[in-house]
């Protein structure tokens, strides 16, 4: 049986950490995650990561949300054209840099060490390298939730939940609660664009960070592990061709 599920938001987190860039359309090609994804990370004191020979650092080395739950409280905007980065605090800009040039990396770095220098193991430090991306994974992958599970879980703890506590580049509905977690050996594609099933998104404390107050006010990974034996929501895909991914478009996995 084919499942069908329709997109209804696609997203870019182009700085590992602070919150999502928005697309109505993506254009992806084979091997890749999004544009922009995790382009660009915030050391929390030396990682020991080299630009020139980038490989895969634990995610805890930067400034993240699993961490430094008031990140939450930052919202960012990201100018794919630029590559500037501004930081609003309550509607205020508080920040602003671009990326590409040493100054604006440094108008960044110096929010951090000013706004979480008792907490930070080091000086704060913008980091990027070309074609590399600061995922959780060792490998590049897009991340597919599913807002009928959202809405299920959050239904079993007697909460609302914002599916953003998810960080996904994909939120799709249409599918029952949990579906996807079936999809290893399906044929899953949407338009032009194929994808294989990589795994499933093992949850860290991350997702107990309410996106709207900052506040730890969950345990997630506790309710999933307790009530379905395990701490799985989302699924990460392989880009098996390029194409186009619009909201409004339909995924089908058979």
């Amino acid at each position: 049986m084919t499942a069908i599920a329709k997109i209804i938001s696609l997203a870019s987190f182009p700085v590992k950490g602070l919150s999502p860039h928005p697309w109505r359309t993506v254009d992806l090609e084979c091997g890749e995650t999004f544009p922009f994804d995790r382009q660009y990370a915030v050391e929390n004191g030396p990682s020991g990561f080299d630009p020139a020979s980038p490989t895969h650092i634990s995610k805890m080395r930067f400034i993240v949300l699993a961490r430094f739950a008031e990140l939450a409280r930052l919202q960012s905007a990201f100018d794919p054209e630029t590559h500037t980065l501004s930081l609003y605090e309550n509607g205020k800009l508080v920040c602003s840099g671009d990326l590409t040039k040493n100054e604006g990396c440094k108008a960044i770095e110096a929010f951090f060490d000013e706004t979480m220098r008792d907490q930070l193991s080091g000086p704060a430090k913008v980091l990027h390298a070309a074609g590399h991306s600061f995922s959780d994974l060792s490998s590049k992958r897009v991340h597919l939730v599913n807002a009928e599970t959202v809405r299920a879980v959050g239904k079993e703890m007697g909460m609302d939940l914002d599916p953003l506590r998810f960080r996904a580049n994909l939120i799709v509905e249409g599918l029952p609660a949990f579906a996807e977690l079936e999809w290893a050996d399906k044929k899953i594609s949407c338009g032009d664009v194929n994808f294989r099933f990589h795994k499933r998104t093992k949850r860290c404390a991350a997702v107990d960070v309410n996106p709207a107050t900052a506040e730890r006010d969950t345990k997630i990974t506790n309710h999933l592990y307790n009530t379905h034996g395990h701490m799985d929501l989302g699924i990460y895909l392989e880009v098996l061709s390029d194409g186009t991914l619009n909201v409004g478009d339909v995924i089908e996995a058979h």
